[in-house]
């Protein structure tokens, strides 16, 4: 990947193009750890409407540890969002340039840890869920604020639910036949745009689920390997540009 590109997809200058490009590839990603995470933990883990469904459900049921399962999934998304925006926010003060790599750093770390610890992580209880379930809700609470907070809520990646009804909006729009237009009224025309990028969110998300449930069938664990090592590779250009004006003005001061 040239550096330049790297850079503009995770630097802190941020433009309406380079927020759709990161969010094409993190929808990738994402669609790979939701759906190969669910052959590996029997969980979808991005799905909070589901998960909180499943506990009201549950605690209905009087199966109270499935309803302690689902909170701590729950719990462990919220978690992961709320590591992500300190991250950025820490970054933004002294006006890094990694503001949102490095919460990628971090999410291609853990994604590394799941690859590779994964099967032994399987038999450490976390909080009412095994630990690997927890790792997964994390990872997805942590990627879906950062893509919200660098495109200005714009963006979600870790699930289609808002896109699919954007499209449906945009699709009924065009759908619209203007017949009586009147002079203080606005025709009614689709956002091609915007139904164009919905459109590429959802499948790139269908791609990576279509990967991941492959990597998870055939290689297990190991299959979230290549996702840590492109999450890094998008991450590493601005963390070294931190570094190299850091290193630069330790210099200048000696």
């Amino acid at each position: 990947m040239p550096i330049k590109y790297a850079r503009r997809l995770t630097d802190r200058r941020r433009s309406k193009q380079s927020n759709r490009q990161l969010g094409l590839c993190l929808a990738f990603i994402a669609g790979a750890a939701n759906a190969g995470g669910f052959l590996a933990v029997k969980q979808y883990t991005s799905h909070m409407t589901g998960i909180l469904s499943s506990v009201a459900d549950n605690l209905v049921l009087g199966k109270t540890d499935l309803a302690l399962g689902g909170i701590g999934g729950f719990l462990s998304f919220v978690f992961g969002a709320i590591s992500s925006t300190l991250l950025i926010n820490f970054s933004r003060r002294r006006r890094l340039h990694s503001q949102f790599a490095l919460p990628l750093a971090l999410e291609a770390g853990l994604l590394l840890c799941f690859g590779v610890l994964g099967a032994r992580l399987m038999e450490v209880p976390g909080f009412f869920v095994p630990l690997t379930v927890m790792l997964l809700c994390f990872i997805m609470g942590l990627q879906n604020a950062i893509i919200t907070k660098l495109s200005n809520a714009e963006i979600r990646t870790t699930h289609i639910t808002g896109m699919v009804t954007d499209i449906g909006i945009e699709l009924g729009k065009a759908l619209y036949v203007n017949r009586h237009d009147r002079a203080n009224q606005f025709p009614v025309h689709a956002n091609r745009e915007r139904l164009r990028i919905n459109a590429l969110l959802v499948g790139c998300f269908f791609a990576g689920g279509l990967s991941g449930a492959f990597g998870f069938k055939h290689f297990g664990f190991l299959a979230t390997v290549p996702l840590a090592a492109l999450l890094m590779t998008l991450a590493v250009v601005p963390m070294l540009d931190d570094l190299r004006l850091n290193w630069w003005l330790w210099r200048r001061r000696r």
